[in-house]
């Protein structure tokens, strides 16, 4: 299970590769991160519709697996995630923690804790 989130977190987001939520995101998928936009939609099209805005925003954006612990049919990660923001050219950070739950070798939940972003030198 941490191979599988470890290769969806470089996929997804690392590579922009946004079409493989298709396959990892079970149909069912439930999105219960703190933070989500409002009126994100439901299932896979809502984590595709919220990291593709990300990464439009954001397009040099990296995430990095710090820490990873499995149990059960959970995962869980502490992230760094970066970027530059493309007004100011300045380098962003945050930090998190998201828990995944597996279920028939797809996504079916996510929880996540993020920091806000800070500029780094």
């Amino acid at each position: 299970m941490k191979g599988f989130i470890r290769h969806h977190s470089e996929e997804f987001v690392n590579k922009q590769n946004l079409a493989i939520g298709r396959m990892n995101f079970a149909p069912e998928f439930v999105d219960h991160g703190a933070d989500v936009p409002p009126g994100t939609p439901p299932g896979p099209e809502g984590a595709i519709q919220y990291v593709g805005s990300a990464l439009k925003k954001f397009p040099d954006l990296k995430v990095t697996i710090e820490d990873i612990v499995a149990e059960n049919d959970k995962v869980v990660v502490r992230n760094v995630w970066r970027a530059t923001d493309p007004g100011s050219g300045k380098r962003l950070q945050f930090g998190g923690i998201v828990i995944w739950r597996i279920a028939g070798r797809r996504i079916v939940e996510r929880w996540a804790y993020l920091e806000s972003p800070k500029a780094t030198t």
